[in-house]
């Protein structure tokens, strides 16, 4: 019998030094998106935080609470090349996931649980284009 199961990254990247912010979450929702801002908030308490989002409903929501120090950059309708994470995901669909299909979540993540560390160190070497500088 097939299964389908999901998981779904959410992650932020710094333009300048390529410092990666990841979470696994089990759904795409607002309430998921606010533990993502909350803990990129939390891990980074003392800087100012741009995050670029596309237009996708649970980004957008107005019951979203953010941190102090957060800002939300909206990015116009079909322009995800404009959003520096869409190119960490274009990596990471090209060498880790391209025509791939795994027995179960666990399966995926036993063989696909360095990737964080993986891409962090891929933007913090400039491998993967991951935006340009701005500052806030």
């Amino acid at each position: 019998m097939l299964t389908h199961e999901y998981t779904y990254a959410y992650a932020a990247v710094e333009v300048k030094s390529g410092e990666l912010d990841s979470l696994i979450l089990p759904y795409v929702n607002t309430a998921c998106m606010q533990l993502f801002l909350d803990e990129v908030g939390a891990r980074h308490p003392s800087d100012k935080i741009v995050m670029v989002l596309d237009g996708t409903g649970w980004h957008a929501s107005r019951l979203l609470k953010l941190p102090q120090s957060m800002k939300l950059l909206p990015l116009p309708p079909y322009a995800p090349e404009l959003n520096p994470v869409e190119h960490v995901w274009d990596e990471l669909r090209e060498k880790h996931f391209h025509n791939r299909v795994f027995d179960s979540l666990d399966a995926l993540w036993r063989i696909n649980s360095k990737w964080p560390c993986y891409l962090r160190e891929q933007c913090a070497n400039g491998q993967v284009h991951c935006g340009l500088g701005m500052d806030y």
